[in-house]
């Protein structure tokens, strides 16, 4: 990191708007955790409950704040650059 610059751990998808696949270990460290905590939260609510709905909400807005966190800033994109 040098000059100031912030590390891309998600970067922008070429076409449309969001983030593509990580760009380095740590963005994948992040989906990694991710995933694993969404599945052990599906095995520990029961089925067809509120507190799932819940639970899966929460999770998609903590991996939104990340991305949008230490990805690259999000926009309308049609290929090229």
């Amino acid at each position: 990191m040098n000059g100031g610059e912030k590390k891309i751990w998600f970067p922008a998808k070429r076409y449309g708007w969001g983030w593509g696949p990580p760009a380095c270990w740590q963005g994948w460290v992040v989906m990694a955790v991710w995933v694993a905590v969404l599945i052990t939260g599906e095995f520990y609510f029961k089925p067809n409950r509120p507190e799932i709905f819940a639970f899966v909400c929460v999770m998609v807005v903590i991996l939104i704040g990340i991305c949008y966190w230490k990805g690259e800033k999000p926009r309308w994109r049609w290929g090229g650059k």
